[in-house]
């Protein structure tokens, strides 16, 4: 392995700072440390728990092919607790007390920019590898997970061909919400259509009652929803419940990714339609290939959803980086992204852009039939256009920060 100018500093005893941050000095020879930060309880635990699951899968999966440059991986795993300010502890940890390799971690925006900043200042190589609004532009930060753009278009044009182009938009208060809400006024727009009303809602709102006869005043002609977490399934509920589901169809770019269409009952989520990387019911070889060692290593595939999936991918995508890269320096391995890396995973091919560190990804539009996400149409290699048109880190590779994406 080639000496770098941090191993020659590290090997001579010499002390270095990075914006507060002791030089990390790491074990050449030992394991290859992988920090993983993630809600295995809390409000999100269902994204958070499969998430860890996946990221064991994956670790034991490269360490039984053999490990990484002749080295084993170590997982070191925190539960934030659905808790910003843990977030932030363990991210500090990670850096400092176990020196980690590479961080794969996160699932709201919030918890994303809570610890983003402390993994750039320790040029600690850091994944998030979960949907969300699009427009991080770190040369630090790696995003595998979808963007609005990527899950809406393909939505949009689907339902607003089937059912009118009148929308009644209900989304999370956060970012990943208010920016979403956007995506789908745009496009409905460019279908000559209008947005009845937007209405979001904080991650603890459960009573949607008001909001239901909102909608019943409106008559849209379809919802769209950008609706996150526990609290959040209240509204499917409570929308089957006054009948609706039966009289106003519904399309989600968040309903799915976490399994939701088991948490509710065959006449409660039949019909609704949602944009997503993955289906448990892609019948293509690897996914079935997938589901197989998933049973074999937990027992039950029922908690696999988009998000674990793409927890799953982004591990690999960074192992093959680190392949091509000869190394898990972090300079070596955004270097190798710079040169194109991909790889081929249960929810097919996932290449990460150059310009942007973002995936370029399937998406389907599937609908919810009976618990289960049947594909109805697939959108190939959807590219991170929304970023990209704001970030370039092979013209700026010094650029830190989150854009707000015009639409």
């Amino acid at each position: 392995m080639t000496q770098t100018r941090r191993d020659f500093l590290a090997a001579s005893g010499t002390i270095a700072l990075a914006g507060g941050f002791p030089a990390i000095v790491r074990a050449q020879g030992g394991p290859i440390k992988i920090g993983t930060v993630l809600d295995n309880s809390g409000n999100l635990d269902l994204y958070g728990k499969p998430m860890t699951q996946a990221s064991q899968m994956a670790v034991d999966e490269i360490n039984a092919a053999g490990g990484l440059l002749g080295r084993k991986l170590q997982l070191v795993q925190y539960d934030t607790q659905s808790d910003i300010a843990l977030y932030t502890k363990f991210a500090q940890q990670l850096v400092r007390d176990d020196k980690v390799d590479v961080v794969h971690g996160g699932i709201t925006s919030a918890s994303r920019e809570a610890i983003r900043p402390t993994f750039t200042r320790a040029r600690t190589l850091y994944f998030y590898n979960t949907r969300y609004e699009g427009g991080v532009c770190d040369r630090n930060t790696v995003c595998t997970g979808t963007t609005p753009d990527q899950a809406v278009e393909p939505l949009i044009d689907i339902a607003t061909k089937q059912w009118g182009n009148k929308v009644y938009i209900l989304a999370a208060d956060y970012n990943y919400g208010q920016i979403t809400a956007k995506w789908i006024a745009h496009y409905v727009a460019k279908r000559g259509g209008s947005v009845a009303q937007t209405n979001f809602f904080p991650l603890d709102v459960a009573d949607f009652g008001s909001t239901i006869a909102k909608i019943q005043q409106e008559k849209p002609a379809f919802i769209a929803t950008a609706l996150v977490g526990g609290a959040h399934m209240s509204f499917y509920r409570q929308w089957a419940a006054s009948g609706m589901n039966k009289r106003i169809p519904m399309i989600s770019t968040t309903f799915g990714a976490g399994n939701e269409q088991l948490a509710l009952s065959a006449g409660e989520g039949d019909g609704i339609l949602c944009g997503t990387n993955y289906s448990q019911e892609d019948p293509a070889p690897g996914n079935k290939e997938f589901l197989a060692r998933w049973q074999k290593k937990f027992g039950d595939i029922k908690p696999i959803h988009e998000i674990a999936v793409s927890q799953y991918q982004g591990i690999m995508v960074w192992a093959e980086a680190v392949k091509k890269a000869g190394s898990v320096e972090r300079d070596a391995v955004v270097k190798a992204f710079g040169a194109g890396v991909a790889v081929g995973g249960p929810a097919g091919n996932i290449a990460i852009d150059p310009k942007t560190q973002h995936a370029t990804l399937d998406v389907h539009v599937c609908e919810v039939k009976d618990q289960k996400l049947a594909i109805r149409q697939t959108a190939k290699g959807r590219p991170p256009s929304d970023t990209a048109a704001v970030c370039d880190l092979i013209k700026n590779p010094n650029e830190n920060k989150q854009y707000e994406i015009k639409i």
